[in-house]
């Protein structure tokens, strides 16, 4: 049976709560988390701060807010954040640190696989530190995997640069892992091992990971306090928030080690799309579960062919410079992507 009645791949947030989550939510032990008193919530935040090698960790209710509460956490008002120009922080969160903490984003060009060059970032620290015109560096933000960059994972050996940079400009840096188990898994090696070059990181529990809802920010425990008040100012304090947390709980103990799947099942429509004449993809740029082609058949623009596979029931859609993106996740198998690439053909045949 077909988890979607159509071939989904527009994102891995359109998964579902598995049978075990909905179970799981519907039992929970709950308290008002506002108070403290949800003992769920309190299991999750346990749960991913072991995981994550941090002192603390806590509930958020979007990657947005779970972004937006750590660099107010992080920056004094009137300093800036250092932000990829390609970067979801930067592009798809509202400007939140600019009209809610003060905040100035300072837009570094992010290379191919997703890195900020840091001869880029040393070009955005003012040489004079006293001289007032400026606005001070009070964070670099880092994504990985970098989503508009095609879920490219960046090397430990570029977090080591980047951690002796800011070690040197005594400035914090936060780590967008809102994908991060697609990085860990794909790198083989502990998600704490990539959390350890950022001082905070926050992850989504909602895209790849079955849950519905949430975020986490893990981060020392003074930090995690700082990030607690400001979840209460934006309006982040949920009350039984055990309901959400449990399918969060389900998604670290159960779904984090499935994602190979879909970063197998990416590879096989990146190879396959790449083979199609009118079609450009570069399947050795696919690292977890993100592929981006563009369609180059000029009787096409990409609005065009979007909409006839969606007549078709295969769902992608623009992320873009005009590229196409298709994710994968637990809600498409390898025979749905095969099917997809029938449909792709023939729509260009």
């Amino acid at each position: 049976m077909s988890y979607f009645s159509k071939i989904e791949l527009r994102s891995d947030t359109f998964t579902l709560p598995t049978r075990e989550m909905l179970e799981a939510m519907a039992q929970a032990e709950l308290g008002d988390d506002v108070y403290g008193e949800d003992l769920t919530v309190k299991k999750l935040e346990l749960k991913a701060a072991e995981m994550l090698g941090k002192e603390a960790a806590i509930f958020m209710p979007s990657g947005t807010m779970a972004n937006l509460a750590s660099i107010m956490a992080h920056c004094p008002r009137g300093s800036k954040v250092l932000v990829g120009d390609e970067s979801d922080i930067y592009i798809y969160e509202a400007a939140g640190a600019s009209v809610c903490g003060g905040i100035m984003y300072e837009p570094i060009r992010t290379q191919a696989d997703g890195r900020l060059d840091l001869d880029d970032l040393q070009k955005a620290i003012p040489r004079d530190p006293e001289d007032p015109q400026f606005a001070l560096p009070g964070l670099l933000c880092l994504e990985n995997p970098h989503n508009r960059m095609g879920g490219r994972i960046l090397p430990i050996s570029y977090l080591e640069d980047i951690r002796a940079f800011a070690n040197e400009h005594q400035i914090p840096v936060h780590l967008d892992g809102a994908r991060i188990w697609n990085a860990s898994v794909a790198m083989g090696i502990p998600a704490a091992a990539i959390a350890d070059y950022a001082e905070s990181l926050q992850f989504c529990l909602s895209k790849g990971l079955s849950a519905p809802i949430g975020s986490m920010v893990v981060g020392s425990e003074v930090f995690i306090r700082k990030v607690h008040r400001i979840r209460k100012m934006l309006g982040g304090g949920m009350r039984q928030a055990g309901i959400v947390a449990a399918a969060g709980l389900i998604s670290l103990n159960k779904m984090v080690s499935r994602l190979a799947e879909d970063h197998s099942n990416a590879k096989r429509l990146a190879e396959g799309l790449s083979s199609i004449p009118g079609i450009a993809c570069e399947p050795q740029s696919v690292e977890t579960n993100i592929v981006f082609f563009r369609v180059t058949d000029p009787r096409f623009t990409w609005e065009s062919f979007v909409q006839k596979l969606h007549q078709k029931g295969v769902h992608v859609d623009e992320l873009g410079h005009g590229r196409i993106r298709a994710v994968t996740h637990v809600g498409v198998n390898s025979q749905q992507i095969e099917e997809a690439l029938y449909h792709i053909r023939d729509t260009l045949a």
